[in-house]
Parts: structure tokens; C-alpha cells; sequence
């Protein structure tokens, strides 16, 4: 399981403010706790999507077992699964593919743990000789990565591929790098499209920033 370095992504980079909160459609019950949207639904679609291309050209000669790291990651699994299938039905070259999930916590409020917690999961003892897509929203420092890729070679895959659809720009990084990259973003803390605080804010469409207030609010 080589860790390769991606080079296609949107960098968001250290300066760029988002938009105001007023432009778009956000629960009323968020309005108060946050900062500005970062990154629009729409834009994380399109982007998806073009995942989706770049992981059928590479993966898509045979069986891939597509796991999804909760909770996190169950929107932007079902919505890159959803592209996916519909470049399936308009391809002469068509594959099988099939689901599984794993639930993973290191996260106490806003802050990584370190502490790499399996709290879920089915026997991935049938990923052997597969060639496995890792869907993950969020690469922090890079620790929970490692060490899931890391359970998952005892399990023997053919492959093993991961795309996440943000990594975080920190100077905590371990310098791990997925294969595939939707955006890289600032070292600021995110919330929406499942991305949670203390489980607050997956019901949100678009990426925004929290504030101080919601961090109160909301915290454990």
C-alpha cells in the first residue's frame, strides 16, 4: 500500500474568506454558530464528479469493494457511489462494485485525539485479493488513515486506493497524501455535508466554518 502523492485538486489557500451565510439557503438553527461558506454544495458535486471519472479510469477494469468511513463520509460516499454508477450505465466498460463500512473516532470537540478508535465495522476478511476504495471526508493529520490502511493489510487486498474529499493544510500533518483529493483546505475547523461538531451540522448542504458561539453551543 503505497501512499502517492495527488497532484490534481482545488487548493483553497490561507487567505480565501468564503461567502456570506446570507447567499445561500442555511438551517436557521445554524445561522448564529457560523462563520461564512466555505465551500458551496454545487461545487463539491461538480467536484465529485470529476472524482468519479479519475477513480473509474484508474480502478475500473474489475471488482472494486468501495468502503466507506463513518459517519463522516456517508454523503460524499453515496454521492460519489451515485456518479459512479451512472458512468457505469453509459460505459461499454461496466464493473461490479460492492459496499462495506467502517466507523472510526478520533475526534474529542474540535480537536484530533491521536487516540485511533475502531467502533464499528463489518469482517473485512472478504476484502482479500479486492481491489478497495477507501472514501473518507476529511484527512487530518493523517494518523487515522495510517491506521486503517495499516488494519486493512492484514486483510491481504489486491489494491488499495483512498480518496478523500478534503485534506487539511496543518503543520500536525504526519505528511500522509491520498490518492485522490477533492479540495485542500486552510487548518480551520469545517463543518456540513455529514462533517460533524460533536455530531452538529451533518444536516447541513454546504461546507462552512464554524464560529466561536456554535463551538460553545455544541460542545461535549
Amino acid at each position: 500500500m503505497e501512499e502517492n502523492i495527488a497532484t490534481d485538486c482545488i487548493v483553497i489557500d490561507d487567505h480565501e474568506q468564503g461567502y456570506d451565510l446570507d447567499l445561500f439557503c442555511i438551517p436557521k438553527h445554524y445561522i448564529e454558530d457560523l462563520e461564512r461558506v466555505y465551500i458551496p454544495h454545487g461545487l463539491i458535486m461538480d467536484r465529485t464528479e470529476r472524482l468519479a471519472r479519475d477513480i473509474m479510469k484508474d480502478m475500473g477494469g474489475h471488482h472494486i469493494v468501495a468502503l466507506c468511513v463513518l459517519k463522516g463520509g456517508y454523503k460524499f460516499f453515496a454521492d460519489l457511489l451515485d456518479y459512479i454508477k451512472a458512468l457505469n450505465r453509459n460505459s461499454d466498460r461496466s464493473i461490479p462494485m460492492t459496499v462495506d463500512f467502517i466507523r472510526l473516532k478520533s475526534y474529542y470537540n474540535d480537536q484530533s485525539t491521536g487516540d485511533i478508535k475502531v467502533i464499528g465495522g463489518d469482517d473485512l476478511s472478504s476484502l482479500a485479493g479486492k481491489n478497495v476504495l477507501i472514501v473518507e471526508d476529511i484527512i487530518d493529520t493523517g494518523k487515522t488513515m495510517r491506521t486503517l490502511l495499516a488494519m486493512l493489510k492484514n486483510y491481504n487486498p489486491q489494491m488499495v486506493k483512498v480518496v478523500s474529499l478534503l485534506v487539511k493544510r496543518t503543520p500536525r500533518s504526519v505528511g500522509y497524501r491520498p490518492d485522490y483529493i477533492g479540495f485542500e483546505v486552510p487548518d480551520k475547523f469545517v463543518v456540513g455535508y455529514a462533517l460533524d461538531y460533536n455530531e452538529y451540522f451533518r444536516d447541513l448542504n454546504h461546507i462552512c466554518v464554524i464560529n466561536e458561539n456554535g463551538k460553545l453551543k455544541y460542545k461535549a
